[in-house]
Order: C-alpha cells, then sequence, then structure tokens
C-alpha cells in the first residue's frame, strides 16, 4: 500500500522541521561544553525526557509489541529493574559525577586509575554503542520497506544524514531539545495508536481481555520461574529485576550516551531528578507499548504473517494498512522521530568519547589543545562526522530479531564497564593493573559465556560485573593501591 499525499506532506514537514530547528542551535557554541553539554542550561525535565528519548528507539516501538503479540507481557518485569537501577545510580553515582569538570564518564575512570584505564573503558563504550545503534538505525528499514516499498539502505541514508547534519550543527543542546519534541510526538502517535485499535475492534476492551486470556494469558506480568539457561523463561521476575537493575546502572552510569546528559544538567540535584523523572515516563511507555502488542494481536493486524517470520512487522502493517489518512503520516513521523533522537544523541556521544578520551584534553596550561576552544570544536564536529559515516555502514547491516538484538549486544560488554566503575567506587586497595586485568577478564569471560553456554541475555550484565570486580580486585593485591577519589563533593 502506498502512502497518500497528506501523509508524505506530513512525514516532509516533520523532517525537514526538525531538521531546521536543531541545526539553529548552532549559535553561541564557543567551546566543547558548549557542543558536548550544551553549556549546562538545559532544566530536569527536558533531560528527563531525552533520557527516555535516547533508551526509547525504533527497535523499542515495534519490538516490544512483538514481543506482547508473540508471547506476554512478562518483558515489564525487566523495566522494574530500570525504574530500581535509576534509585541506585541516583544515589551513589551521580554526585560522584559532579565531584569535578567532567565531559565524559571514563574522566572520573581517569581520576582514579590513570589515562590506559580510561581509554580501555572509552574504547569497549565506542564499540558497544556503535554495534547497538547499529541495530536500532536498521529497525528504521523495516518501517519504511513496508510503509514506501523502498530498500533498507535508502531509508538508513535518508534518515542518518537528515540527524548527521542537525548534530553536526548544533550539539547537545539540538539533541536534547529535539529529544523532548521528539518525545511528545511518539508518545502522541503511539496513544493515538492505542485508541484507534481499540475503537476498531468489536468489543472493545473486554474483547482484547478475553482473547488475551484465551491465548496463553498475554495481559501476564510476573513470572517467578527461576533458570539462568532457559530461554522460555527469559523474562522472569528475578532476571527481570536484577538483571534489569543492573543493565540500567551500566547504561545510565557508565554508557557515555546517557551520563552525558546528566553531566549536562546544570547540577547534581537537577540531574538525579531527571533520572528519577525518567522512571516514571519508561514505566509507562513501556506498559503502552505491550498493550499494544496485545490488543494488535486481539484485531489480528498482520494476517500476512506466516510462521517463522518476525512479529517486528505487525505494528507498521497496522499503521500502514489500517490507519486513516493523516494520523497514518504523524505516526510514522513518531516512529522515525524516535530513529532521528537515537542516532542524534549517540552521535554526539561517540565524538565527546573520541575527542576528550583519546585526547590531551585535561585542561591544564602544559595541554597544547586547552588554549584553542575552536580548534577543539572543529574537531568535535569532524569527529561527529566521521561517527555518522560508521553508523551508515552497520545500519544497513541484517541483525534479525531486533530488540533482543540490540539488548543483547549492549549487555555483553556492559558488565565490564559497571565492574570497572564499582571497583573504583568500592574498592579502596583497586590500581590500575587490576582494573584492566579486570575489564579484560570479564570480557573473556562472557564472550564465553556467549558463545559457549545457554545462559540467558538478562544475566549478562551481572555476570560480567562480578567476574570483573572479582578479578580486577585479585589482581590489585599484587600492585599498589590507587588513591582512591576525593569525597569532597562541588559545589553543584
Amino acid at each position: 500500500m502506498h502512502l497518500s499525499t497528506i501523509d508524505l506532506v506530513i512525514l516532509a514537514v516533520y523532517l525537514a522541521g526538525i531538521t531546521i530547528f536543531g541545526a539553529r542551535f548552532r549559535r553561541g557554541q564557543r567551546n566543547i561544553k558548549d557542543y558536548f553539554l550544551g553549556g549546562r542550561t538545559a532544566p530536569w525535565w527536558a533531560l528527563a525526557l531525552s533520557i527516555v528519548a535516547t533508551e526509547t528507539s525504533t527497535l523499542t516501538i515495534i519490538g516490544t509489541p512483538a514481543l506482547a503479540y508473540g508471547g506476554n507481557s512478562t518483558f515489564l518485569q525487566l523495566v522494574f529493574g530500570y525504574v530500581v537501577g535509576r534509585i541506585i545510580l541516583a544515589v551513589l553515582f551521580i554526585p560522584r559525577f559532579f565531584r569535578g569538570e567532567f565531559y565524559t564518564a571514563y574522566q572520573l575512570i581517569e581520576r582514579r586509575f590513570g589515562a590506559r584505564a580510561k581509554s580501555a573503558a572509552a574504547l569497549t563504550f565506542l564499540v558497544t554503542r556503535a554495534l547497538a545503534e547499529g541495530v536500532r538505525i536498521a529497525a528504521i528499514a523495516t518501517v519504511v520497506q513496508i510503509a514506501f516499498g523502498t530498500g533498507q539502505n535508502t531509508s538508513v541514508v535518508l534518515i542518518l544524514l537528515l540527524t548527521l547534519f542537525y548534530t553536526w550543527e548544533g550539539g547537545m543542546k539540538a539533541v536534547i531539545w529535539t529529544d523532548v519534541i521528539q518525545t511528545f510526538i511518539y508518545l502522541g502517535g503511539s496513544a493515538a495508536a492505542f485508541f484507534l485499535i481499540l475503537h476498531r475492534i468489536p468489543g472493545g476492551w473486554e474483547h482484547v481481555a478475553n482473547v488475551a486470556a484465551a491465548s496463553g494469558d498475554k495481559f501476564r506480568v510476573f513470572d517467578f520461574r527461576f533458570s539462568f539457561t532457559e530461554a522460555t523463561h527469559t523474562f522472569t521476575f528475578w532476571s527481570g529485576v536484577i538483571g534489569g537493575t543492573f543493565l540500567t546502572m551500566a547504561s545510565h552510569g557508565t554508557d557515555q550516551t546517557i551520563v552525558q546528559r546528566l553531566l549536562a544538567a546544570p547540577s547534581r540535584r537537577q540531574a538525579q531528578l531527571a533520572l528519577l523523572a525518567s522512571a516514571v515516563v519508561v514505566l509507562f511507555q513501556f506498559a503502552l507499548f505491550l498493550a499494544l502488542g496485545v490488543m494488535l494481536y486481539a484485531f489480528n493486524a498482520a494476517p500476512g504473517l506466516t510462521a517463522g517470520q518476525s512479529y517486528d512487522s505487525a505494528f507498521p502493517m497496522f499503521i500502514v494498512t489500517q490507519m486513516p489518512t493523516g494520523l497514518r503520516g504523524i505516526v510514522l513521523a513518531a516512529i522515525f522521530a524516535v530513529a532521528m533522537s537515537n542516532a542524534s544523541g549517540s552521535l554526539n556521544s561517540l565524538a565527546a568519547s573520541s575527542v576528550i578520551d583519546f585526547k590531551t584534553l585535561r585542561g591544564t596550561v602544559a595541554d597544547p589543545h586547552a588554549n584553542d576552544p575552536a580548534r577543539i570544536l572543529r574537531l568535535s564536529r569532524w569527529m561527529t562526522l566521521v561517527w555518522g559515516a560508521a553508523l551508515l555502514v552497520l545500519g544497513m547491516q541484517h541483525w534479525g530479531p531486533l530488540l533482543p538484538a540490540g539488548l543483547k549486544i549492549a549487555s555483553i560488554t556492559f558488565g565490564s564497564l559497571l565492574g570497572l566503575f564499582l571497583l573504583s567506587f568500592y574498592n579502596p586497595r583497586a590500581n590500575a593493573m587490576g582494573a584492566i586485568t579486570g575489564m579484560a577478564v570479564g570480557m573473556v569471560a562472557m564472550l564465553y559465556i556467549v558463545m559457549r553456554t545457554n545462559v540467558v541475555w538478562t544475566w549478562y550484565v551481572l555476570i560480567g560485573t562480578l567476574v570483573t570486580f572479582a578479578a580486577g580486585s585479585l589482581a590489585s593485591l599484587f600492585g599498589r593501591a590507587a588513591p582512591p577519589i576525593s569525597d569532597q563533593d562541588s559545589p553543584n
């Protein structure tokens, strides 16, 4: 089915409007603080929406309903872990990020373990974020192929070029404020889809509930069975809450893409408010997406799906075949919005880590770059362009089922990063040799688990964290302890 002229106009106006809006934030940029942290002027509520937009992707919007469409709603248990993880981070991590003038999460590691440990952590982030973002960008192709009938490469190029333009121009301030607009768009579009499906189903919510109960209880949220290895028990209360907590502590406490938004807050308190507020929004949105999946199943929105075909197509097929003209364009614009939001945040954070964590940008008089902020700003823009090219290539790959693929990739390496940060915070005997050894052992252990065992991915971050912390602590016994980070808070 081809989109109507009205739908195409809506999409074109949105894409042009958000690109122009983001690019206008170039004005007033003087240094990398403006480019990478937006001058630390964004209010907490805008940062909260930006955090949610960053962790939400096209694969979330089409992959989460697919989980409920093909199974049930037990994925929500993982989201409960997301909430717990945020509370822990607000108390234990954020105060440490405001004990200095940091641009990246890994500068905190440098203060404790030195430049080599910082570079190892930053390299882990760069590889992980680039691969995970490649999956996210590829997800937009599923929507575009159904809506326009174009190939994957065409859609990836279109989205990335527009996003790259306003991210190159506007920096983090453009990322944050376009995120705010895009969050309202995709949540509003998803809510519109909810009410439209409900209106289209004879019998309304009662019929949805009956179909859900008769099809294996698709609204089932809790599963208290315990297993490390059974794929059918991927989302249980234990793996969800425990695994989700550690996954969030890693993704929101050690991944530069999220940490950069926290560092962009005017103060520590504003950063804590942003993180906690994002927990409320993310819980609401995942509940909405799962409910959409159950309703799509009751409506039989994708009757053309064949046995073995990914359910990721269910929601896009409903949008294109069932939504009225105009609303269809708005909801498709919402999905494009999420893709652009993710890509812009990743581009800016990848550039930030590349420039700062692999250059001598310590702000000292001896630093040859410190007194030339314009030069560093130009370098930052060019690094954004380099990562745009890398994501373009990765977004053209085929990754299989989207949501599990994206989460699994990140979970393999996140444990090493979280273990490194916890080693820095809570082992006063730890040293640089122990930190790097712990990361290496943790990474090797995770690769073995992924390739040679049946452990489900929801446990990956916990296992990687424990192995990294234990190995790092043991290796540190054979060297001199690194000085602990000062407990003196900054005035923020």
